[in-house]
């Protein structure tokens, strides 16, 4: 066996030549993400003629994502430097000037509903009024007026609105960490639903008439797709998995949940198992799903986007040795037509298997994960990485993973588990990591090392751990609490200290710090626990070499997290190298940004692990 040849650097971290392809309502164009100048732009192509045409020119941090208006023309959404105060844009598929729809400053907007029979007006949630609270205006997309439709008066972070795009549906937090429901009334907001903190897994989805669809745990260990009646409260099953939630689809596959455009009916929900599967809700569209399935036989495959008709669709397909792939299929004559490969100069190389695994933890939980390793190379006696995901409430997936096929690609088995406290796998498993940052949830990762090292997989003194956000946390503490496991840690955006990350969290989420104070810790009712977890005020446990990334404007995890542990450590004269990014956020979406911080990753695993590197 001999290693497979080094890919650069680029191949993994650079922006995609293809992502977010979308159909246009009237099923003539496609419009698409692609980089000019090597800043992600909004392209648009006629699919008769094949004529393409950019229609932004965005030179500096690019177009993060867009939708299609029912008028014709593309929404789409940028923030300044990684600082997450979203606008919103306008412009017309021919190009032309942008046209901003909501306020430039300090202030942040999100999508709540288009629908079709309103194609000059959309629903907006901006917190121009209360940095802390959301209202819901109605745009006018001809002439940018904005009238205020819901003021959030109550608490709301959520909203819904109906096929009259009435908004009706409002969810909010409870002080016990749980939720609630709310509809709108002519006497006002009323609670129709309530959940506590153990069912975080409640999300309405739609709402036509009276009829709500949401995803919901209430009752049951595993949450199901339901339909709950408006009128008289009934509330029924509509699809269920004995095993895993539904709702927890691949975002970069497109919905976990499909609703005819105009017939209004649910179609599929998505359940990921090990891989991303379907449940065919309608009969009607059993014969295109099982075509679907086809089309790249063993991939998974989401259904990206639709024409208003719902005849054509753009269906991506993911793997874990390719990029995403996306398709054209016509329902009328059954044909998926390749239009786009995500990266396709990454697919000339041979990339790594990312193997689901089961791992059982020291109280006998069972933990799902992935394990990649470096192709052409015995699986024995290697350098490892546990890369732990970030959220924490949120899980790995199967599929294309960068930072995993680097990581593999440059000599190291890589396992991701999806630790107690991730979304998937049942509310018993979401709550057992109740209070257990630094304790059971890294258990849980620790356990993942050991069971590396048992299966003769892992050198156990070149084991690293890396990690952003949460899972940046994840490494601080792996070296604060476990500094015999870990020959070295790298920490993306990662907070230190449990009760400035909640001190300071961005105001739009005051609405559920009651969540966090009961999964995380009350920072007066729980202090000695947040300060037991908090690797800050354990930095002289650390004694591997430790890399910290940072963005300058982040607003979840805020600089301050990275520079008091940097701080600390060098006062101890131990090894910290620091870098920050002084036009990112919560993470590095710039690629010159990524592409340098994961050369110096690189430089320093393969320093303290013993892994290639280019150069």
């Amino acid at each position: 066996m001999s290693p497979s040849p080094l890919i650069p650097l680029e191949r993994f971290f650079e922006h995609p030549a293809y992502t977010n392809v979308r159909i246009a309502p009237d099923g003539t164009r496609i419009a698409y993400l692609r980089p000019w100048e090597g800043v992600l732009n909004l392209w648009v192509q006629d699919l008769a003629t094949g004529e393409t045409r950019r229609v932004t020119s965005d030179r500096g941090r690019g177009v993060l994502e867009y939708i299609w208006a029912y008028n014709g023309d593309l929404l789409y959404i940028q923030d300044k430097d990684g600082d997450e105060n979203w606008r919103i844009y306008a412009v017309e598929p021919t190009g032309g000037e942008p046209r901003l729809l909501t306020p430039g400053e300090g202030v942040q907007a999100r999508f709540v509903e288009v629908h079709p029979d309103f194609p000059d007006e959309i629903l907006l949630a901006l917190n121009d009024r209360n940095p802390a609270l959301h209202d819901v205006y109605r745009v006018n997309l001809r002439t940018g007026e904005r009238t205020l439709e819901v003021p959030n008066d109550f608490g709301a972070f959520n909203f819904l609105a109906d096929e009259r795009l009435q908004v009706r549906v409002a969810t909010r937090m409870t002080d016990d960490g749980g939720g609630e429901l709310l509809r709108r009334t002519a006497e006002g907001w009323r609670v129709f639903y309530r959940w506590g903190v153990e069912d975080v897994l409640v999300s309405p989805m739609d709402l036509r008439g009276d009829t709500l669809y949401l995803f919901s745990s209430v009752g049951q260990d595993i949450s199901s797709l339901r339909v709950y009646d408006l009128r008289s409260g009934e509330e029924r099953t509509l699809a269920d998995d004995p095993e895993y939630d539904l709702g927890m689809g691949d975002w970069s596959l497109g919905y976990a949940f499909l609703y005819h455009p105009r017939a209004e009916r649910p179609e599929a929900v998505a359940v990921y198992r090990d891989k991303q599967e379907w449940l065919v809700l309608d009969p009607s569209l059993e014969t295109d799903f099982a075509r679907l399935a086809q089309v790249e036989p063993g991939r998974q495959f989401g259904v990206y986007s639709r024409d208003l008709s719902n005849r054509r669709w753009i269906v991506a397909y993911d793997g874990d040795q390719q990029s995403i792939h996306y398709y054209l299929y016509d329902r009328a004559t059954g044909a998926a037509r390749l239009l786009f490969v995500s990266r396709p100069e990454i697919e000339q190389y041979p990339l790594a298997e990312r193997k689901p695994v089961r791992i059982r933890a020291r109280d006998g939980l069972t933990l799902h994960g992935y394990l990649a390793l470096p192709p052409g190379v015995e699986p024995q006696g290697l350098p490892a990485v546990i890369y732990p995901h970030g959220g924490p409430w949120a899980r790995d997936f199967w599929g294309w993973e960068p930072i995993a096929q680097w990581l593999a690609n440059r000599g190291y088995a890589v396992l991701q588990v999806n630790f107690r406290a991730s979304l998937g796998y049942g509310k018993a498993f979401l709550n057992a990591g109740n209070k257990q940052w630094g304790r059971k949830m890294q258990d849980d990762l620790t356990d993942a090392a050991q069971w590396l090292i048992a299966q003769g997989i892992a050198d156990p003194k070149r084991i690293g751990i890396m990690g952003g956000s949460y899972g940046g946390y994840a490494t601080l503490a792996g070296l604060a609490f476990t500094p015999d496991l870990y020959a070295c840690g790298v920490d993306m955006v990662g907070p230190s200290n449990l009760f400035t990350l909640l001190e300071s969290i961005p105001p739009y989420w005051k609405p559920m710090v009651s969540m966090f104070h009961a999964r995380m810790g009350h920072p007066e009712e729980d202090a000695a626990l947040l300060r037991a977890v908090s690797p800050l005020f354990h930095a002289e446990n650390i004694r591997a070499p430790l890399l910290i990334g940072q963005g300058a404007n982040d607003p979840r995890v805020k600089r301050q997290e990275s520079l008091q542990i940097v701080e600390a450590l060098r006062r101890l004269g131990r090894e910290v190298d620091y870098v920050e990014y002084p036009d990112e956020g919560h993470g590095f979406f710039k690629p010159e940004n990524r592409l340098d911080f994961f050369r110096r990753a690189e430089r320093f695993l393969a320093k303290h692990l013993g892994g290639r590197a280019e150069g």
